[in-house]
């Protein structure tokens, strides 16, 4: 697992090779094998036993340094075909739906595994995640991703349609990331426990109002709508200002618990 590491780096670490212009490399070290990149060849064999933090020179000369990988980078350089979760979103939605040690959780669609890969970190050995891809490309390249950090074994990865509900039921949560999850609320209703947390994202005003129809109209109750924003400044001492660009609108986070129905009669 890639949270396991020791003080020098070992064949078969997942490693980090970042540039001076922050462009990064994640790959699993194979003894004789060697990463190709603009800026030079770096042999896999000349990183094993390095402390981690050392600087690596490349066959052109140019200079890289070696990091274990944090999630944030795994999840930005996650092979996808489909557009993912933010990490400043994901951050967010995990401490809301309080997804930690022990949880276990529903996602539906799972896309190319960013967030499935940020859950499956978070629930720990004794939680598990649920997550579901009509897809079948989709559910693949998840697959292959997850595999990468050796966290594959607390995912369960079901090719299915969620129309006719979830295989799982009494959930602590589940996390919607569809272009209509307002469609399937009665399902996940029926799939988590009472006080268990919903979220979801969404691109659009129209379409957060029709979720928060449907989820009044299904008795869920600490009904929350955000939008998490990011603005990066240059760390530089003699003129510390924003950068150029921001993180802005990625999406629409909605957030609501499961209560006992209420009969309004």
């Amino acid at each position: 697992m890639f949270t396991h590491y020791k003080n020098t780096v070992q064949e078969g670490d997942l490693v980090e090779l970042a540039g001076p212009r922050h462009k990064s490399d994640i790959f699993i070290l194979i003894r004789g094998e060697t990463l190709q990149t603009h800026r030079g060849i770096i042999k896999h064999d000349d990183l094993i036993g390095k402390p981690w933090g050392s600087q690596v020179i490349s066959h052109l000369g140019k200079p890289f340094i070696l990091f274990r990988p944090s999630l944030n980078s795994l999840i930005l350089n996650t092979k996808r075909n489909t557009q993912i979760l933010y990490p400043k979103d994901i951050g967010f939605i995990q401490v809301t739906m309080g997804i930690g040690p022990g949880i276990n959780i529903i996602e539906a669609g799972t896309g190319s595994g960013g967030l499935t890969q940020a859950l499956a970190f978070a629930v720990g050995k004794n939680g598990h995640v649920y997550t579901y891809e009509i897809r079948p490309e989709m559910h693949k390249l998840a697959k292959d991703n997850l595999s990468l950090i050796k966290l594959g074994d607390r995912v369960t990865f079901k090719l299915k349609d969620i129309r006719n509900g979830f295989d799982e039921k009494n959930v602590d949560a589940v996390f919607l990331d569809l272009p209509n999850p307002y469609d399937y609320i009665a399902q996940v209703r029926e799939a988590l426990k009472l006080g268990g947390a919903f979220g979801a994202i969404l691109p659009t005003v129209n379409q957060v109002i029709k979720l928060l129809i449907e989820l009044n109209r299904n008795s869920f109750s600490f009904i929350e709508v955000c939008e998490i924003l990011l603005r990066y400044f240059k760390p530089e001492a003699t003129r510390l200002r924003p950068t150029d660009r921001m993180v802005a609108h990625t999406g629409y986070l909605i957030f609501a618990k499961s209560i006992e129905l209420i009969d309004n009669k």
